[in-house]
């Protein structure tokens, strides 16, 4: 008998990003873009601070069909002064004039697309410790303003 999965909602992260710098193809075939997290803000019963910008970025691999697989790494400054790393992993898709509206800066109903991530948590903040120990999935939006994540660990 499976187990069911139980999650939590920590917090929501709305981050600001920059023009993507564009690699080229990979030898996978994928488009590699790299675009700057510039700032962002973090808010809910379980974190709030704000996403420091300057060494944060997503490698974003975009296949063909606009298929995104996110790769990104920022840091996160709790209210209290302490420093979060987080490393994510996900993935955006959807129909194709879907994407391409996405692409386009529109304003898309996230119903219409799939945008999922899985983070994982670093602190030496005796406060923020037991974001070490938990896995958190991450369901997002990608307004015009920037990507969106409502952020859950997995209990």
């Amino acid at each position: 008998m499976p187990l069911p999965l139980v999650t939590e909602y920590l917090f929501s992260m709305d981050i600001t990003v920059g023009a993507p710098q564009m690699a080229g193809k990979g030898p996978d075939g994928h488009d590699l873009r790299i675009v700057p997290v510039t700032g962002g803000t973090v808010s809910g019963p379980a974190l709030q601070g704000e996403v420091l910008g300057g060494t944060a970025a997503d490698w974003l691999r975009v296949e063909a069909d606009g298929t995104a697989h996110i790769d990104v790494r920022l840091t996160i400054k709790a209210a209290s002064g302490s420093l979060v790393y987080v490393q994510y992993a996900g993935i955006r898709t959807g129909r194709p004039e879907v994407l391409a509206r996405l692409g386009g800066g529109e304003a898309v109903d996230p119903s219409e697309y799939y945008f999922r991530t899985a983070m994982r948590f670093q602190t030496g903040a005796p406060d923020l410790a037991w974001m070490n120990r938990i896995i958190a999935i991450g369901t997002g939006q990608r307004p015009p303003s920037g990507p969106r994540y409502d952020v859950y660990a997995v209990r």
